[in-house]
């Protein structure tokens, strides 16, 4: 856990990276001896995070017991396989490419979301690519509306005002992509007796930027308590390719570029870390303001999206609601510290998740 001593800035998120290593790969190991599981897949974005736990599973579990899936559909930037293949092969893990524009042509993905996008910009149509923004909430205290970014085929941009029904059928048709590709990942567990390693870090786990039942989905999640920037640390310790670390974040969901800040945390992530982690811990807004560069009014306005965020996106943590108790049957496994105490990095070897049935 990273503690906080002043002065605030981003040093107060330094973590050690080889003692998080040893935690996070103890906590694998024994997960998958308990669920009699014999390795992991993970999804490869050619992103930090999925690198970082493909990384983090290798080291867990050895490169024999860790499968990556590389999964582009036809509006995946050109660089997000080449990043990916790079990851697996500096890894020597075994991967399978899956291209998953079929299935989502045939669920309807890019039919329906180019319908939605019609309502408010009716000549959308072949050749046509697009994203949605948000406005920064750094900017001022006003009710903030997403808006769709339309580029014709000449290279034209507009940006047009999303209503409720647009939006909302723009956002469910493109979740297809990340439901599609978490259907291929529990293919692959189950032919395999794997489990899914999913890829979110604090942020994205915070403040709800995953899919319910897509990329939310996971048996197990090594990076959910790890702001961005503490893994980017965790990936330099584990040799990830400076390729990938360089790399901007982004979505690549949309046909059009689109970072994570105009599509959603309104900030660069290592603002957002500095932003997030100060709530957590009590820190001073006026702390936060002097070590992040925004003003106190600014820094105040993030924290109240942080609030509203979690409040709005709180649907999408909550299992299953049951109109009553079953209690024959349990849904945890005993408390993570229980699970890894007793356990040295020397025992998270794949001689002690052999999972055989």
């Amino acid at each position: 856990m990273t503690t906080w001593t002043p002065p605030f800035g981003p040093a107060s998120l330094q973590i050690d990276a080889e003692l998080e290593t040893e935690k996070i790969t103890a906590s694998l190991a024994t997960y998958l001896a308990q669920t009699k599981r014999r390795g992991a897949v993970v999804a490869l974005s050619g992103g930090i995070d999925s690198s970082t736990v493909a990384a983090l599973c290798v080291a867990a579990l050895g490169k024999e017991r860790v499968f990556g899936l590389h999964m582009p559909e036809r509006e995946s930037s050109s660089e997000t396989i080449m990043l990916s293949r790079l990851l697996a092969d500096s890894l020597g893990i075994d991967s399978m490419f899956e291209e998953i524009s079929l299935i989502l042509e045939g669920a309807g993905c890019y039919q329906r979301r180019d319908d939605a996008i019609r309502k408010v910009c009716p000549d959308y149509g072949p050749g046509y690519k697009s994203k949605i923004v948000l406005p920064s909430v750094i900017d001022s205290d006003s009710f903030r509306l997403h808006s769709v970014v339309v580029m014709a085929p000449n290279g034209t941009q507009t940006k047009h005002r999303l209503t409720a029904e647009s939006y909302l059928g723009i956002v469910a048709a493109t979740n297809f992509k990340q439901r599609v590709r978490k259907m291929l990942e529990y293919y692959h567990a189950d032919r395999l007796n794997y489990v899914v390693a999913g890829t979110p870090n604090r942020l994205e786990y915070d403040q709800g930027f995953f899919v319910k039942l897509g990329d939310g989905a996971a048996d197990v999640k090594p990076i959910a308590h790890l702001y961005k920037s503490q893994v980017y640390t965790l990936a330099e310790y584990l040799g990830v390719p400076e390729e990938i670390r360089s790399r901007p974040p982004t979505t690549d969901t949309y046909s059009l570029p689109q970072s994570q800040e105009e599509f959603y945390f309104s900030l660069p992530y290592a603002l957002m870390d500095l932003c997030l982690f100060g709530k957590n811990n009590g820190v001073p807004v006026e702390d936060i303001a002097a070590a992040s560069g925004l003003t106190v009014a600014q820094v105040s306005r993030v924290l109240r999206d942080i609030d509203q965020k979690r409040k709005t996106t709180q649907y999408l943590h909550l299992a299953p609601e049951l109109a009553g108790d079953v209690p024959e049957v349990s849904h945890t496994l005993k408390p993570c510290s229980e699970r890894v105490a007793g356990w040295s990095i020397g025992d998270a070897s794949p001689r002690n998740v052999d999972g055989a049935l």
